[in-house]
């Protein structure tokens, strides 16, 4: 399969190369996300009966989840090529014009971190998901003209962590929205043996479960925090992962039992005992961690959400009672909010 562009994120090049190991090849291997499974095969059916390019796709949700491993398999299941970018590559229309001249008929193009795609360059990107051309303006002032190029049925995929950013106009562009959620900790622990296997790792069932329990919903977690486990059962326990082997090393990793690192320890506990449990404003959280505030928002406070630890509020963050009990804190009375920032 012919692959082009640059796959974007903050992972290093051999993470990337340990997660593309380990990628499934097929819908059916796709672990978890059932309603989004049935809809996506139900979709790849329809087009390859017909013969025709499959309707655009809009993968969204947090980090880690499988958009990217799903824009292969859709490639895969279609018998097509794939070409890969990401919206921060595309600086300007020149770049997505010398993009989209390659693409073939029915061939996948996939776009991760859509919502950073520059205004100028999603308007032009419009005609080509809409009408399949692309617009070209030659020369300046009131000489310029435009032209436009045919191009063949595609099928583009985007991926996003952030749906809101999406504008109105390029998200009704996309015939099939598809929402990622994070996963049970049955499914992950299905995730860690199946990669155990293909890694020639041996793993018990239970030590499964707690790489999958400690893994934030988050199969990329899970993929990670199994292989900092092998590493550690390599030197110190003969190669295999039991209970005792993979809570001596998560521990030693300072992942706690609910998967909370050092950063979702720091942000709690400022909550907590320097904010009293809040309100407290997102910046004043992300200086005290010395953290940026996006990524709080984006990577840390979905998951401390969900654990059920933290609200957002009109006012600002705070405390939940659940959290209190958990950090085995106190809770000292309510602050003043009318003195909280919230900035």
């Amino acid at each position: 399969m012919r692959e082009k562009g640059i796959a974007s994120g903050m992972r290093q090049p051999g993470e990337q190369q340990f997660e593309a190991a380990l990628r499934p090849r097929r819908l059916a291997d796709f672990a978890g996300q059932a309603k989004l499974k049935e809809n996506l095969a139900i979709a790849i059916e329809a087009a390859k009966r017909r013969g025709e390019a499959m309707d655009h796709v809009l993968l969204y949700g947090p980090p880690g989840l499988g958009k990217t491993t799903l824009a292969y398999i859709i490639a895969n299941e279609l018998g097509v090529d794939i070409d890969l970018t990401s919206g921060p590559v595309i600086q300007k229309k020149l770049d997505l014009t010398g993009m989209l001249s390659n693409v073939r008929e029915r061939q996948v193009f996939f776009v991760d971190e859509i919502h950073r795609l520059l205004a100028d360059v999603e308007e032009m990107f419009y005609s080509a998901l809409e009408d399949f051309r692309v617009d070209i303006v030659v020369g300046q002032g009131p000489a310029a003209r435009t032209h436009s190029l045919p191009m063949p049925r595609f099928t583009a995929i985007g991926a996003t962590t952030r749906m809101g950013m999406i504008s109105a106009p390029l998200r009704g562009r996309f015939g099939l929205l598809l929402r990622l959620n994070h996963y049970e900790v049955d499914e992950l622990r299905g995730i860690v043996e199946r990669s155990a296997k293909l890694l020639n790792v041996t793993i018990d069932r239970e030590g499964a479960e707690e790489i999958a329990r400690r893994s934030r919903g988050t199969p990329r977690i899970a993929n990670r925090l199994l292989r900092r486990v092998r590493d550690y059962a390599e030197v110190r326990a003969q190669g295999h992962i039991n209970l005792d082997v993979a809570r001596a090393a998560l521990d030693m990793l300072e992942v706690d039992r609910y998967g909370l690192d050092e950063i979702d320890q720091k942000i709690m506990l400022t909550v907590l005992e320097k904010y009293g449990g809040g309100p407290v404003g997102l910046n004043t959280i992300a200086a005290s961690v010395d953290e940026e505030p996006a990524t709080i928002e984006e990577v840390y406070e979905p998951y401390l959400m969900q654990l059920g630890f933290l609200d957002r509020t009109p006012r600002g963050r705070c405390a939940t009672d659940r959290a209190f009990e958990y950090f085995g804190l106190k809770r000292k009375g309510r602050r003043d909010t009318a003195q909280t920032s919230l900035f």
